[in-house]
């Protein structure tokens, strides 16, 4: 099993959350999540479960319109949970678990 981190939308080259809006910063953490799971050797295919933090409910149509697009056929399951603070002032939060081949 490989278990993440909560990925917040750290730009990877600044260090920095990118300071836009939901739509931004969800497709920032969608991507850094990606590079996670490729780094040990798995996709989209092989998480078995996520956990989304929103610091607003209301953004959860938005949030969850871009997780569909990223996850495709992908259908993990999934919590949502809307919290009164994420690190940085970030909008959004996500966590994964997946499961790793051991090739």
């Amino acid at each position: 099993f490989l278990f993440t981190a909560g990925q917040i939308p750290l730009d990877p080259v600044t260090g920095k959350i990118v300071e836009a809006g939901i739509v931004e910063q969800t497709e920032r953490v969608m991507q850094n999540l990606q590079e996670v799971l490729r780094a040990a050797g798995a996709s989209w295919g092989d998480v078995v479960k996520t956990t989304v933090y929103l610091h607003d409910l209301a953004h959860f149509p938005t949030v969850n319109e871009i997780y569909g697009k990223w996850l495709g056929d992908a259908r993990p399951a999934r919590s949502t949970v809307q919290v009164p603070g994420l690190p940085r002032g970030a909008l959004v939060e996500i966590d994964a678990v997946a499961v790793v081949s051991s090739k």
